[in-house]
């Protein structure tokens, strides 16, 4: 697959259109204006680095379904880092549910749910992702950040302190601070150490919330579940698991981290999830106890004050269950792809990973060396993120793979000949370098030494 490279070179170099083309984006900072912080100024001149040097392949606009295909221009690509787990975005029973709601509803409820937005098929959903999780009853949002920003804000506040695992999602860590709560990091994945704080918090007063991810979205790893029920209930503490990268994806019928470990789900105090990963919609979910969503529908802001989610986002959530239960060949694909998928990048890249998850990193370490390797696989016709710090420790930089139920051995083919191609051309330094000035835009050509620098020191 042979991908245009000047509309790509066009696009890392001019990623937003708004922008006069060729403009350095730090150079419209004013000093003393809106934007002169030096937040802005370390990211725009990160920004201009990579725009420089024709590697800045974030937010490629993208010509068609996001998912396993997709396109961008005229062009196929196949994509590596989707979250489509279930690969069901367009699925028609899927399609024709969103079809029949915005028939019957509209497309918009015109309201928040706690007056005049909540609809039948909202009760419907809400009913029915319970029955299928085990809980009680579950509370949509707008989203998973959404979901966990109402969670934690509702329920705790500045006399509590919240134990959050080191690489817990960010939108955990802003609910905490919405909160008000003192928190206290562990180290990943490791109970001892929560063990440790926990116990120096033994005599604290307030109350006590252990945060984690069921499935981390930038290790593909595992909270360990049986070990943090045993340490919440020895310590008096809750226990919130974000489920945004287990549902539909592990366990029986896709049900999450608690029926793949086989931990009771009323054992959780509180699940939040994504309803925009395997699930083919946009939303979020609460699930948990009859008190707590009640309270929730009358606390949290989220849902308070947000118009309600549309019905088309909402009959999408509630088809996706039913597919779930009536085609589970989806589950057993994505799970035999994850293992081929994890095969591959041992035999590549020769670092072990176990299976967890259909999410494998590709750990790179310098931000550069990721720039590079994503912007050779797209021109390879492979789209992978490259993701940097902050969004991973520094120093961690990686491509982030994802498997789908929908990838196939030639598309593992093709991704095996693009690891194996960034390699190649990392071993050739001479032919590395005529690729960079290959794919370096000409209104900025003049200054990409300092990138290519960087990258060949790490390399």
């Amino acid at each position: 697959m042979n991908i245009s490279r000047e509309k790509i070179v066009s696009h890392t170099a001019d990623p937003y259109p708004a922008w006069p083309p060729g403009q350095r984006y730090g150079a419209a900072i004013e000093p003393g204006g809106l934007i002169d912080l030096p937040a802005a100024r370390a990211w725009f001149r990160r920004l201009d680095q990579a725009r420089e040097a024709g590697l800045y392949t974030f937010a490629l606009p993208l010509a068609g379904q996001s998912g396993r295909p997709t396109a961008y221009g005229d062009r196929d690509l196949i994509s590596f880092s989707t979250y489509g787990y279930l690969a069901l975005n367009g699925h028609p029973k899927i399609v024709g549910a969103v079809h029949d709601a915005v028939d019957r509803f509209g497309s918009t409820t015109g309201g928040v749910r706690l007056l005049t937005g909540t609809t039948e098929l909202h009760r419907q959903t809400e009913s029915a992702l319970a029955a299928w999780l085990g809980t009680d009853d579950t509370v949509l949002y707008n989203s998973g950040y959404d979901a966990n920003l109402a969670a934690i804000s509702s329920l705790f506040g500045q006399a509590d302190v919240a134990f959050v695992d080191e690489r817990a999602h960010r939108s955990l860590l802003d609910g905490c601070q919405l909160a008000g709560v003192r928190v206290r990091r562990f180290r990943h994945g490791d109970a001892e150490h929560l063990d440790e704080l926990l116990a120096e918090h033994r005599a604290h007063r307030g109350r006590k919330v252990v945060i984690v991810d069921g499935v981390y979205s930038m290790d593909g790893d595992q909270a360990s579940l049986k070990e943090l029920v045993n340490l919440k209930a020895r310590y008096g503490a809750f226990l919130l698991v974000d489920e945004s990268h287990a549902l539909g994806v592990l366990g029986t019928g896709g049900r999450g981290t608690c029926a793949e470990q086989r931990v009771d789900i009323q054992e959780i105090d509180i699940i939040t999830s994504s309803l925009a990963k395997a699930f083919p919609s946009v939303g979020g979910l609460v699930a948990g106890s009859n008190p707590l969503t009640t309270y929730l529908r009358h606390r949290s802001a989220p849902f308070m004050f947000s118009s309600a989610s549309a019905p088309a986002n909402t009959a999408a959530i509630l088809a996706t269950l039913d597919v779930l239960v009536s085609e589970p060949e989806h589950l057993e694909r994505l799970h035999r792809n994850s293992a081929e998928l994890s095969e591959l990048v041992r035999r590549v890249i020769g670092t072990p990973h176990e299976v967890a998850s259909p999410i494998v990193p590709v750990i790179l370490g310098d931000e550069a060396r990721a720039y590079t390797w994503a912007r050779i696989l797209l021109d390879d016709g492979i789209y992978a993120s490259a993701v940097p710090a902050p969004a991973v420790p520094a120093g961690q930089s990686r491509l982030r793979l994802c498997a789908t139920a929908a990838h196939t051995s030639q598309d593992f083919a093709l991704l095996e000949d693009g690891l194996r191609h960034c390699l190649a051309l990392e071993s050739a330094p001479e032919q590395l370098l005529s690729f960079m000035q290959d794919v370096t835009p000409p209104p900025l050509a003049t200054t990409s030494g300092d990138v290519v620098a960087g990258y060949e020191a790490a390399a």
